[in-house]
């Protein structure tokens, strides 16, 4: 599978010297590992504030390759998509899944051997099997009052 991010030219290990705020937009982009765990649905409990994924799958992910189908102008159909950046990273990375890059750094946690950062092919999130290719549902085909019912365990 090809990498649609585009990781060439990056400086190695950049994100161990680098702060997440003075990161160009590339090196902030090349963080993502692919995994579309950002892209499940999540459930909020309203007393502790646990997030919780379920396998149930915002409308524009395509599963087979983790991705949204319609990135650039995502906003168009789900207009509530969070654009995550470095100045709002401290007021969603709660929600973030725990595998999730921004999130780790955010902790001052290293990235997973597996982030294609380090393996240098997008393919090994995949290999890993911390991806959602595959076995995520359409949240089309699942009631929302239902969703309780496919709630996964992180990390997966």
């Amino acid at each position: 599978m090809s990498d649609p991010i585009d990781r060439k030219g990056l400086k190695d290990r950049f994100w161990e010297r680098k702060p997440l705020a003075k990161m160009s937009q590339k090196e902030w982009e090349s963080l993502c590992d692919g995994c579309g765990k950002c892209c499940l649905n999540k459930l909020e409990d309203e007393d502790s504030g646990d997030v919780a994924l379920t396998r149930i799958a915002c409308r524009l992910l395509d599963d087979s390759n983790c991705r949204c189908a319609h990135y650039d102008n995502r906003h168009q159909f789900v207009p509530d998509c969070i654009v995550l950046k470095p100045d709002n990273l401290d007021t969603h990375a709660y929600w973030m899944p725990m595998t999730c890059a921004y999130r780790l750094l955010w902790q001052g946690k290293p990235l997973p051997d597996w982030h294609p950062l380090i393996t240098g092919t997008a393919q090994s999130v995949h290999d890993a099997g911390v991806s959602v290719q595959g076995w995520t549902l359409s949240e089309f085909d699942i009631p929302e009052d239902e969703w309780e019912e496919h709630i996964i365990e992180e990390p997966i």
